[in-house]
């Protein structure tokens, strides 16, 4: 019996489509839980702990955005890795989605084979990040790259995967300039499809997050962000 990649949950009314996906990504060796609604979704993310979530925008009852601000403020919830499915193609319902904590969408009608890759990439990002114990501290930010746990002067802050991977990289490498394609490239990967408007709103959502220590996250107008240098690392 071979290992399983990871469990998968998929938060959708449409069970023809949930059957869909377990067909496809049980043949790549991941196990696939459904749920039908948002309150028997939160359920069983809480119980499970799925390594990633597929959420509808469209469901019955809470519906997928509201279920995304469930998870992410869930302390039991709230690293684990979203998806956003959705049939509404415009840019403000990917923003919002991006805005709540998503770490990547995917638009109905869609291939599984995309679903499959898409999932594949935001695992590699997110274990990726595992690493020996070590500390890195900015100013009044400390980064646990073991447990990732972020703290600002010393109170917890609460990070989407995505957004604790864009404060590593960018506190790991103070001073340095990035464009928003380098840092979708670096953080978000060549194989997800995103806008640069997409890095803007994660960095407003982690600034705000983090309170006083987001002045250390600088704007360089007409070309992207910098983490400031005058800090310390450990």
């Amino acid at each position: 019996m071979r290992m399983s990649k990871g469990m998968i949950l998929v938060i959708d009314d449409e069970e023809d489509l949930i059957e869909l996906v377990r067909y496809n990504l049980n043949k790549e060796g991941f196990e696939v839980a459904g749920a039908s609604d948002g309150e028997s979704g939160l359920v069983q993310a809480k119980r499970n702990k799925p390594d990633v979530v597929i959420i509808d925008l469209m469901l019955p009852g809470i519906d997928g955005l509201e279920v995304c601000r469930a998870l992410r403020a869930g302390s039991e919830t709230s690293h684990i890795p979203l998806i956003m499915l959705t049939a509404k193609g415009s840019e403000s319902d990917r923003i919002v989605g991006l805005e709540l904590g998503a770490d990547d969408y995917i638009t109905k009608p869609f291939s599984p084979r995309e679903l499959t890759a898409r999932i594949k990439a935001l695992l590699r990002r997110t274990r990726g990040f595992r690493q020996n114990r070590s500390l890195i501290r900015r100013g009044e930010i400390s980064i646990d790259l073991n447990s990732h746990e972020v703290s600002c002067q010393g109170s917890a802050v609460e990070l989407t995967a995505t957004e604790y991977r864009l404060l590593q990289f960018m506190a790991s490498h103070p001073g340095h300039v990035f464009s928003r394609n380098a840092i979708i490239e670096n953080v978000l990967g060549r194989d997800v499809a995103v806008l640069d408007r997409t890095i803007d709103v994660h960095i407003m959502s982690l600034r705000r997050k983090l309170g006083i220590c987001g002045q250390w996250i600088e704007t360089i107008r007409g070309f992207g962000y910098k983490f400031r240098e005058d800090s310390t690392m450990e």
